[in-house]
């Protein structure tokens, strides 16, 4: 059997090989890993500009309170992740992840309050295992809906809110995390003021059968170029964001992930809803006393990338060995290679130099703080 054949599409699967995309298989999608503008310029475009990205293969899933009551859907969803979502306004979004009894990351994935339901985008690979997840552990407080009749884009860049204001004036007076309900082209869309790439822009779910009519809209302005995932990556590397199975997973704890961040004080050691998740007591340690290793960013000397699965020594002869990369390409946006890995506590602090294997070569890098470009976020 044709192994391309197996490949589920996304509904936009047409207009990207109209588009001239190069295609590759991605968490079991057929999905556009570039254009013909090619993986530095639409990296740099995007930073300049305003990038189109296709993101349907992520996972869309609405989470319903049996009671009616968006209180009931939030106590059930913080039973299983470290997040204040009671305290979330509606209409506003927050970054989360589920953890296992570990303290590891099942999955990060972002929580939206609409008011009588909760909307959670999950990662691609992870969907169908955190689907099943919800349903076992508050399938009985919450009807749990995985979308597979919407699409989903990302508009990025300095540029985005001038393109999408286009189609829909107000969209100025949102800031980041703002979550709202639109028409853009007569088409009922969820808007959001984020994304992955480090600038200002937003992420947009639209009607599967409307998605085409939508991205379309959107690329005939010029400052648009559809963007795929070869620079989705480099740009999510140089504004420190995790990809899942690369820097974080069920090995990982968040505070190892240097995620923490993402763990209200409710919910930490001595807040109003402190506990209560999977892997608390190893987490709400390592939030008070620190964890052993850390993850930082990495600055190769030279002009050679240091990819994933690198290991890192404290010495140049490789005697030593105290982590791994776990991320690693070329930043266009800063001219130089950029890495992500997880060295000990006592080698995270930036300046301190470290090595990492290559070809049986040992190569110097210096931890450095995160992120690598400064976010363009509207707060």
């Amino acid at each position: 059997m044709d192994e391309t054949a197996a490949l589920k599409k996304t509904p936009l699967h047409d207009l990207h090989l109209s588009l001239g995309a190069r295609m590759v298989p991605f968490a079991g999608y057929d999905m556009p890993v570039q254009y013909p503008l090619g993986v530095l310029k639409e990296h740099l475009h995007t930073r300049a500009g305003a990038g189109l990205f296709d993101v349907s293969h992520m996972g869309q899933v609405i989470l319903r309170p049996r009671s009616g009551k968006y209180e009931d859907a939030a106590l059930a969803l913080e039973s299983i992740v470290p997040v204040d979502i009671v305290g979330l306004a509606e209409g506003r979004q927050r970054y989360g992840f589920l953890t296992d009894e570990n303290g590891g990351i099942l999955d990060d994935l972002m929580i939206t309050n609409r008011g009588d339901h909760i909307f959670v985008v999950v990662n691609a690979a992870c969907k169908d295992a955190d689907v099943a997840h919800l349903k076992k552990h508050i399938g009985d407080r919450c009807e749990i809906t995985l979308l597979d009749d919407h699409a989903l884009v990302a508009l990025q860049g300095p540029r985005a809110v001038e393109v999408l204001a286009e189609l829909w004036a107000d969209v100025a007076a949102m800031r980041f995390m703002d979550v709202r309900l639109v028409k853009l082209h007569d088409v009922p869309c969820i808007v959001s003021r984020s994304g992955y790439s480090g600038e200002d822009g937003f992420e947009i779910s639209i009607p599967a059968d409307k998605a085409e009519d939508v991205a379309k809209r959107l690329l005939e302005h010029p400052d648009v170029q559809p963007i795929g995932l070869g620079a989705r990556d480099s740009l999510r590397l140089e504004a420190g964001l995790c990809l899942y199975g690369n820097d974080i997973d069920t090995t990982t704890s968040p505070v190892e992930a240097a995620i923490e961040w993402g763990i209200q004080k409710t919910r930490r050691t001595g807040g109003l809803r402190a506990g209560g998740f999977p892997g608390a007591k190893r987490i709400l340690s390592e939030l008070d006393n620190g964890a052993t290793r850390r993850r930082v960013g990495l600055k190769p000397e030279g002009k050679a990338p240091v990819r994933a699965h690198a290991k890192l020594y404290a010495d140049a002869e490789g005697r030593t060995e105290i982590g791994e990369v776990t991320s690693g390409s070329f930043g266009p946006s800063v001219e130089s290679p950029v890495a992500m890995g997880y060295v000990p506590v006592a080698s995270a602090e930036p300046g301190t130099q470290v090595f990492a294997e290559v070809r049986g070569k040992y190569l110097p890098l210096t931890v450095t703080a995160l992120p690598f470009v400064k976010p363009a976020y509207k707060r």
